[in-house]
């Protein structure tokens, strides 16, 4: 742990169970935060966590809008008012747009996109009623800023999350509330482990530092939004990817 760096704040994350989410919630305990997370089901991370006194989990879809003010809730009676919020919680869908049937992407605009907005609306309250400021990341992609044929919708979701990080900069910086996003490249978690060897040869080639993303590489980013050492950093959107958008 580096002592002193979280000083007890409180940071809650969406989809904090496995794979990226992990990772993050993982690299916060380890800096001293307080860190709340849910996700659909436990893991056997969260589980591992249980007697952690400074990690709280509960059972929670981001896609129902109910419980998520029920989550920030009890995260608070935990921890107290938020100081952050990490929005990771996503889903991917692949396929051709003419082709990709209206659930799939009413599901990818709910849980990535809607959802987003809900918990960011719900934790900015409480946050509100604080005097310490504050700061909130969002997990978008390079998808949403370059655009990859098959996946629109996607992309729709996460070019949305960077629209949503400048406009909210815009508003919540009278209040020294930061707000900024993190597009990570093609990282090795679940999401990527779908492609084929090929496929992941190819991305590695196209990729200046030749490799995936490790979960860590994105989550020492997130944990650099959050801290003071980015106190003057809002509205922006950091590119993790080992250069393949040059």
């Amino acid at each position: 742990m580096d002592s002193g760096e979280g000083k007890n704040r409180h940071i809650i994350v969406s989809g904090g169970s496995r794979g990226l989410g992990q990772a993050l919630v993982d690299e916060l305990l380890r800096a001293g935060y307080r860190v709340s997370t849910f996700s659909r089901k436990p893991s056997p991370f969260t589980d591992s966590q249980a007697k952690n006194s400074n990690f709280f989990f509960a059972t929670a879809d981001v896609a129902e809008r109910a419980a998520l003010p029920t989550f920030v809730e009890t995260a608070e009676n935990r921890f107290g008012i938020p100081y952050g919020l990490v929005n990771c919680a996503g889903m991917a869908v692949e396929g051709v747009l003419a082709m990709t049937p209206e659930e799939e992407i009413e599901r990818v605009m709910q849980i990535n996109l809607i959802g987003a907005l809900t918990l960011t609306r719900c934790v900015v309250r409480r946050m509100l009623l604080g005097s310490g400021g504050g700061s909130i990341v969002n997990i978008s992609s390079i998808i949403g800023l370059r655009g990859y044929s098959g996946l629109s919708a996607y992309a729709a979701t996460k070019g949305g999350l960077d629209a949503m990080t400048r406009s909210l900069a815009r508003e919540l910086g009278e209040r020294q509330i930061r707000v900024n996003s993190v597009a990570p490249g093609y990282v090795e978690t679940e999401m990527t482990h779908g492609l084929s060897r090929e496929q992941l040869d190819q991305i590695k080639r196209r990729t200046p530092l030749g490799r995936l993303a490790q979960p860590a590489d994105v989550a020492s980013v997130v944990r650099f939004l959050l801290s003071d050492q980015a106190q003057f950093v809002t509205g922006q959107t950091l590119v993790v990817d080992g250069g393949i958008t040059v």
